[in-house]
């Protein structure tokens, strides 16, 4: 039973949610507001399925960072809600009259919108860990010491406010209606649910595909470049294209696999997690890269 819950749990995870969403939005013709006990309902299950079958015992467990965790994700969320409210505002300042498909299907406009994101959002990724400023910033979410769904919300608000300005604004210029960008933003809190879960997920092909978990947590590494690797939200396309692909079963993520290794004493509490990119800040040298990891 647990193969099998392995092996479906990721695919059903992202298609059953992000299905039952365009469900209601258009079939039902419930308003966005639906979204928002679906996502907590999402959240729970994703809670339950890392408890029922973890990838690492380990990473279930507090280390004084659940509370902090929890007002990193109602900040970013809150602000994502407010940007929602703005969209009509921007969308007619901004937009060029006509440009988005509003006659396709709604999953396919939500298709549409995804992958154009995805590119925006992947891009400004990338660049987080090229630009001194952008990653003093971007560090925050990196500083984590275990990987679970919430990981994916402990972002610092205004790196947070830049990577949704990369994958909204073409968008924007698009002319996305309301209620695709609400189902967008859905889409990107199961994937980001997914990508930093604790589920023992078992992808087989689909690695190759998605930016779930098991390729995601390379990407955590605190060997320094070797972690430069897997900037994708949504879809692996985008790092093979920028040549940053990486997965190997040779090597498994474990605790004390993850964080910042030329930084350990990374500030945990959410005030000074805020303030730190403004702040100086010393190096330690990097801890020894695993020869598996060595490319």
């Amino acid at each position: 039973m647990k193969y099998i819950f392995a092996r479906i749990y990721a695919p059903a995870f992202w298609g059953g949610f992000i299905g039952a969403s365009l469900w209601l939005t258009g079939v039902a013709g419930l308003r966005e507001g639906w979204l928002l006990p679906l996502f907590l309902a999402a959240l729970a299950l994703s809670f339950l399925a890392e408890w029922a079958l973890p990838y690492e015992v380990s990473w279930n467990r507090s280390v004084g960072d659940r509370a902090r965790d929890i007002i990193h994700g109602l900040v970013n969320e809150a602000l994502n809600a407010l940007g929602l409210l703005a969209l009509p505002g921007l969308v007619a300042l901004l937009s060029f009259d006509g440009a988005w498909p509003r006659g396709w299907p709604l999953w396919l406009q939500l298709a549409l919108a995804i992958f154009i994101a995805d590119a925006g959002l992947s891009l400004m990724h990338y660049a987080s860990h090229r630009v001194q400023w952008l990653w003093r910033l971007h560090a925050v979410h990196h500083s984590v010491q275990r990987l679970y769904g919430f990981n994916g919300l402990m972002k610092h608000p205004l790196h947070q406010l830049l990577e949704a300005s990369a994958g909204l604004l073409p968008l924007l210029l698009l002319g996305i209606p309301p209620d695709v960008a609400a189902l967008l933003a859905f889409a990107i809190a199961i994937q980001l649910l997914l990508q930093h879960s604790n589920v023992d997920m078992q992808l087989g092909y689909l690695r190759w595909i998605f930016a779930w978990a098991p390729v995601h947590r390379f990407h955590h590494m605190k060997y320094g470049q070797a972690g430069d690797v897997n900037f994708a939200l949504f879809f692996n396309l985008w790092d093979w294209l920028l040549g940053t692909g990486f997965y190997t079963a040779d090597y498994e993520i474990r605790q004390g696999d993850l964080g910042i290794g030329s930084r350990p004493d990374f500030p945990r509490d959410y005030v000074a997690q805020l303030l730190d990119p403004f702040g100086p800040v010393s190096l330690s040298k990097e801890p020894a890269v695993p020869e598996p990891l060595r490319r």
